[in-house]
């Protein structure tokens, strides 16, 4: 088929529908004539996509048809409804989607972190390294619980530092190198703090500390970092798609975890902020922690499962995203 010929002979009827889609008022007639014009829209899009695929013909049919839509279904959703279904389906479910992801990303940061750590503390030399004993001793025993000082700004302070964490892990995820450069950095700092603290007998000092806010905050940066790794995954290997719609549709997915992420991490700022440091036994400082954690938890594995068997995949719905390319077969 030639899309120039049926451009041609169909350009009247498009722009007819086109016109008919922007009227403000339209009689039971012309109602009539938007719903015969649109089905004939919809007829010469599936043409011209399963004959000569990707084309301007059918961008600009694929436009206008969706303009027709609009003014057939309604008024676009208001900003309340949006929310709902961002929160209520898209974000879960595209939070449930990497979930094995981010547990065998979790796995390999600890055990990375855990390696650190040993290798240091097994040689007397290594702890050397880092510093002189004066130093690191003032670190084990004073700067790390110093740090932890339950004020507001504090609090923004770690909620921006990780929740641009978090961003980049997302965003820069599809070069597939800088999720897994952030997480090394940070599991080889976490285990050269644990090394320090375990050489001075304060291990469990650290263990405390962390835990209450730690949970929370590290799983927020393990998602990110799956999500990141899912967009690169997606151009390497798009399957059936093109690299292009495989990662335009991860991206769209993806892209609603980083925005989750950081009201997760607010969660988290306000527990380092102010649960941390604070004067609350340790028991209770690490049960709210731990409820942090399940609340997110629950809405990743619960409400994400519910959301992905509803069909939900956390990216844009057809008359946002555009229509999709038709595949014959």
């Amino acid at each position: 088929m030639d899309a120039d010929a049926l451009s041609d002979a169909r350009r009247p009827e498009w722009e007819r529908l086109d016109e008919l889609s922007r009227t403000r008022r339209l009689s039971g007639a012309e109602v009539d004539e938007l719903i015969v014009r649109y089905r004939a829209a919809s007829a010469d899009l599936a043409e011209l996509k399963t004959s000569v695929g990707d084309s301007p013909q059918g961008t600009y049919v694929s436009t206008i048809l969706a303009a027709a839509r609009l003014r057939l279904t309604g008024a676009p959703s208001n900003f309340i409804a949006q929310t709902g279904r961002f929160f209520g389906s898209q974000l879960p479910a595209a939070l449930y989607r990497i979930r094995w992801t981010t547990l065998i990303i979790a796995v390999l940061f600890l055990l990375v972190w855990v390696i650190t750590a040993a290798w240091i503390v097994s040689d007397p030399a290594h702890l050397a390294a880092l510093g002189e004993p004066q130093y690191l001793k003032q670190y084990a025993e004073e700067e790390f619980t110093a740090y932890y000082a339950p004020t507001a700004s504090f609090a923004g302070m770690v909620w921006t530092n990780n929740a641009w964490l978090a961003m980049q892990g997302v965003l820069f995820g599809v070069t597939g190198v800088w999720p897994v450069w952030m997480l090394m950095q940070n599991a080889l700092n976490l285990g050269v703090a644990t090394a320090v603290m375990t050489a001075y007998d304060h291990l469990d000092l650290m263990v405390l500390h962390l835990l209450p806010h730690g949970l929370l905050e590290l799983t927020c940066i393990f998602v990110a970092c799956a999500a990141g790794l899912r967009v690169f995954w997606a151009w390497a290997a798009p399957g059936r798609r093109t690299r292009g719609e495989a990662l335009a549709q991860e991206g769209r997915a993806l892209a609603t975890v980083a925005i989750g992420l950081v009201f997760a991490l607010g969660l988290s700022g306000l527990v380092e902020g102010f649960i941390t440091g604070s004067a609350l036994p340790w028991p209770v400082k690490i049960g709210i922690g731990a409820a942090a954690l399940g609340i997110f938890l629950f809405y990743m594995l619960v409400i994400g499962r519910r959301a992905v068997r509803r069909g939900e995949s956390g990216d844009l719905v057809e008359q946002e995203a555009g229509t999709p390319t038709l595949v014959a077969g």
